[in-house]
């Protein structure tokens, strides 16, 4: 397997070591950063962190509080009540005062609501049942069955679940242009609140993802209201994804 050299990559003790992140490794992160085609500007820097600890091998992994760091490249107001677009990339991993550099494309998008929909259970536990035994919705139609239990669709198992996210092979979504794991991988992938397939957006009305970074511009990723202003809360979730030379 090829490998993307970034420099600095968490071990699992916390320390910092020179080493690879896998192309194709997905990074669960959630936006501290507002996105607004009437506010944002070009060059402003955005942030978002780390939702889940993600695997890398059995040693190393990038811990969960890790954050993401980028800029915004272009904002295009809309006029007339037409489309808006804002452009922006990610740059770098950043963890006690080490910086990783990444180049990241977009594989889903989902507002902040979806995101809480997706860690509430939709029904409390019966008296005498563990909280830790309940499921979850994920976005995308996965059901993950309580701590330690499996992730599944419909009958098939995916993944299993773990109380801060979930651990899935990813899956293609050809319809809406998202490609399963790279040939060669076999670590299982961090996905926090989203099912194995999970592409695209979600509850974000009239936003595209009319650029998600694979091709030139390399990392650049272009959202798209249709219809007026662009509005993307601080809270609402993303699955980056480490790009590699097989794009």
């Amino acid at each position: 397997m090829k490998f993307v050299v970034l420099g600095l990559v968490l071990f699992s003790g916390g320390a910092f070591a020179q080493n690879a992140i896998p192309p194709g490794t997905v990074l669960p992160a959630q936006l501290n950063t507002s996105l607004n085609s009437k506010k944002s500007k070009p060059g402003q820097t955005i942030t978002a962190r780390i939702m889940q600890d993600v695997p890398l091998s059995r040693e190393r992994k990038i811990r969960a509080g890790t954050r993401v760091v980028g800029h915004i490249v272009t904002v295009n107001p809309a006029t007339n009540a037409g489309a808006s677009q804002i452009t922006l990339r990610f740059e770098s991993l950043d963890f006690n005062h080490e910086s990783v550099p990444i180049t990241s494309s977009l594989r889903a998008l989902a507002s902040m609501t979806e995101v809480a929909d997706a860690q509430i259970p939709p029904s409390g536990p019966d008296r005498g049942t563990p909280w830790a035994w309940t499921t979850r919705n994920l976005i995308g139609g996965e059901v993950a069955y309580g701590e330690g239990g499996p992730v599944a669709r419909g009958t098939q198992i995916v993944g299993r679940a773990l109380v801060e996210g979930v651990l899935v092979r990813l899956d293609a979504n050809p319809a809406s242009g998202c490609r399963g794991e790279f040939a060669g991988s076999t670590q299982p992938q961090a996905l926090w609140v989203f099912s194995s397939d999970a592409c695209g957006v979600y509850g974000l009305e009239d936003v595209q993802i009319t650029h998600a970074g694979r091709s030139a511009p390399l990392g650049e990723i272009t959202l798209t209201s249709k219809q007026g202003s662009l509005n993307i809360s601080s809270g609402s979730g993303m699955l980056l994804r480490v790009n590699g030379s097989d794009q």
